[in-house]
């Protein structure tokens, strides 16, 4: 089993785990974002969040949805539902012994389609921009996937 030290001094697990701290806080701002669209647009999901702009009918005019807070909703949903994968197969991935430049390729190609996807989502850019940077971001992962499998595991 590796040791803390010895995992520092693997630099694939290190280029892994700074490409996962940009990918991750790129996640956070998205949370950000949200509340931020919410605050601003004055658009609740819940009757306690309007509490301080009302009470009662005054308040509920704040329970509704606004394309803006949702567009960014879902672009945050995205990235859970990409980004998780991501992380787990990547961490198996970094963790197998891969060539140096071949993962750090991987790990900016996924990073740079999860960024672009978040600007492609909330600018709006015209299709295909979203779709390109998803399926680069997924296929990245794949390709990981499929790597580790064939190299790494006993199937």
């Amino acid at each position: 089993m590796a040791s803390l030290s010895q995992l520092m001094e693997n630099e694939v697990f290190m280029a892994f785990a700074s490409y996962t701290t940009i990918v991750l806080s790129k996640m956070m701002f998205m949370s950000t974002a949200t509340a931020f669209y919410r605050l601003t647009r004055k658009v609740f999901a819940n009757p306690e969040d309007c509490a301080g702009f009302g009470k009662g009918e005054n308040a509920k005019k704040y329970l509704r949805t606004d394309d803006r807070v949702e567009r960014v909703r879902r672009a945050h949903l995205n990235d859970l539902e990409n980004i998780v994968p991501f992380l787990g197969i990547g961490l198996l991935y970094s963790l197998s012994g891969p060539d140096l430049y071949t993962a750090i390729l991987h790990f900016r190609l996924f990073v740079g389609a999860r960024i672009y996807h978040t600007i492609a989502y909330l600018t709006p850019l015209p299709q295909p921009n979203r779709a390109l940077a998803f399926f680069i971001g997924y296929g990245v992962t794949l390709s990981m996937a499929y790597r580790l499998l064939k190299s790494k595991l006993y199937l």
